[in-house]
């Protein structure tokens, strides 16, 4: 990813197309804090699967249906 200024973006303005197809992914910064983020319209942030956040996440140790009836049985 590369950072740019906002100078230096309306500078490069022009040649935004092409510095997006080397970069990949610009930051827009403004006295050094960033403002944005520019993408390509083709690129969509990587989100993880249902299937690999529930694989990530620690087992509880015991059948969930268990404490299901057990709740069930107390009320």
């Amino acid at each position: 990813m590369r950072t740019m200024s906002i100078c230096e973006m309306r500078a490069e303005l022009g040649r935004l197309e092409e510095v997006l197809e080397n970069e990949g992914e610009v930051m827009i910064t403004r006295h050094g804090r960033p403002i944005a983020r520019v993408l390509p319209l083709g690129v969509q942030p990587k989100r993880p699967r249902h299937d690999d956040l529930r694989a990530s996440m620690p087992g509880l140790g015991r059948d969930s249906s268990k404490a299901v009836g057990t709740d069930r049985d107390a009320r």
